[in-house]
């Protein structure tokens, strides 16, 4: 029994017997609610969607900008000469037909002066455009919803993928455990002769290959938990462990397609983007409209000007601007045009979204169904795969059973319990579709 005890720790890899170390600190756990609170607040998609929203609103602002009173300032100081330079048509006051003396005697010349302006009527162009702004901001902010609900969707599902593959360490940490132990019966009875030295051998074999699988299921666990912190948008260690919880049921998951589609039609805000998208285009065409018609504008100025700053004179101007379009190359019913066909576009965009937002609703509602029914046939099969490998076991102590039939029973129980960790992925995954197909976050 040294021999044999020697030749386990060898193939275990395991160390000298020593005194027990130090138990590493236990990780910290992630929280579902925890990553969805960390991507809400780190992902760079999201600052990018809640950036370009808050562009959309300042062209808004600008679009407005046309609508309201325009005030300016200005003022200039010149130094200068004095010399009059002939013009047809015109003479110096009390100057005959000659232009005077030159000289290189420059004077001070200063000018200041306010201006402003106000747009009175444009047969709607101005407001139609600022209209058509607030529309397309409305429809960025929904743009951005839908971002949020991409990037939370991407959470879930990269969480619930951690926690299969930290489910299948498990179920590999398991059978490896197993292995040990058949080994270790394998060698006692090949020691007194109940077994051949092939049970030996298979028996080995069978433990080897559990160490590669628990390897491989523990460096998936890792790189679950990396692609985790991407979804999440976080640039950090994956020194952590994600609980342990599932997806809870999904309100009204059982139900029919129509009566979810209901829902999924006034929650999604794709739908609502593309509506104000719509709206947003056909304001654009009744903007352009209003260039077929003249524009009224008042604009005002008073200045003074003088060549010295402590004498200056002012003057006052007011003017009423009357302006037609007349001919611009046809430029106006062009732009017309193309509007109309962004309209159609976009018309075409929202009956195509609402298709597929009534086909993810189904996909969804159907694979929540089959998740459900896989989960309870899957946790049938790991019971009986348990029953089956005590059941082989018992014979395997008893000198009845084969190495064999001891391993094929290891290899179905651990097939099951895979499978089963897949199903509760399904289920949790097709959870996370109907919650995103639902709009809910």
């Amino acid at each position: 029994m040294i021999l044999s005890a020697a030749l386990l720790a060898v193939l275990s890899d395991a160390p000298p017997a020593v005194a027990p170390a130090t138990p590493a600190p236990a990780r910290r756990v992630l929280a579902l609610a925890e990553a969805i609170a960390t991507a809400r607040e780190k992902q760079p998609q999201i600052h990018q969607a809640i950036a370009a929203t808050q562009a959309g609103v300042a062209r808004a602002d600008e679009a407005l900008s046309a609508l309201l009173p325009q005030v300016s300032g200005t003022g200039y100081y010149e130094r200068t000469t004095a010399n009059y330079a002939l013009r047809p048509g015109a003479l110096p006051q009390g100057v005959g037909t000659g232009g005077g003396a030159e000289s290189w005697q420059t004077f001070n010349y200063f000018n200041l002066g306010v201006s402003a302006s106000q747009l009175l009527y444009d047969f709607g162009q101005a407001r139609n455009k600022w209209r058509s702004a607030r529309a397309s901001a409305s429809s960025l902010r929904d743009s951005e919803k839908t971002t949020l609900s991409v990037v939370l969707f991407g959470v879930r599902t990269a969480f619930f993928q951690a926690r299969a593959a930290k489910e299948l360490v498990v179920v590999a940490s398991e059978t490896l455990s197993n292995q040990k132990k058949h080994m270790t019966q394998t060698e006692g009875f090949v020691e007194v002769g109940t077994q051949a030295q092939i049970a030996l051998a298979q028996s080995r074999t069978d433990l080897a290959n559990a160490r590669v699988q628990f390897i491989s299921a523990e460096n998936g666990y890792e790189t679950a938990r990396a692609q985790l912190n991407q979804a999440m948008g976080v640039e950090g260690t994956i020194d952590y462990d994600v609980s342990d919880e599932h997806q809870p049921a999904i309100e009204g998951e059982d139900a029919t397609t129509d009566v979810l589609l209901g829902e999924a039609v006034k929650n999604r805000p794709e739908l609502s983007a593309l509506m104000n998208q719509v709206a947003a285009q056909e304001l654009t065409v009744r903007s352009l409209e209003g260039n077929y018609a003249p524009t009224l504008g008042l604009s005002a100025t008073y200045s003074e000007t003088g060549i010295q700053f402590s004498n200056l004179t002012w003057n006052a101007a007011a003017l009423l601007n009357l302006s037609v379009p007349i001919f611009l190359g046809g430029l106006t019913p062009a732009q017309i045009r193309e509007s109309r066909a962004n309209v159609d576009v976009s018309r075409a965009q929202l009956d195509l979204e609402r298709q597929q937002v009534r086909l993810e609703v189904e996909q969804a509602r159907l694979a929540v169904r089959a998740a459900k029914s896989v989960v309870d046939a899957a946790a049938e099969a790991l019971v009986n795969a348990r029953d089956l490998l005590n059941l082989a076991e018992g014979r395997y102590e008893t000198g009845v059973g084969s190495i064999i039939e001891l391993g094929d029973a290891q290899i179905a129980l651990t097939a099951a319990g895979q499978q089963s960790v897949q199903a509760e992925y399904g289920l949790a995954q097709a959870r996370a579709q109907l919650v995103k197909a639902l709009g809910r976050n």
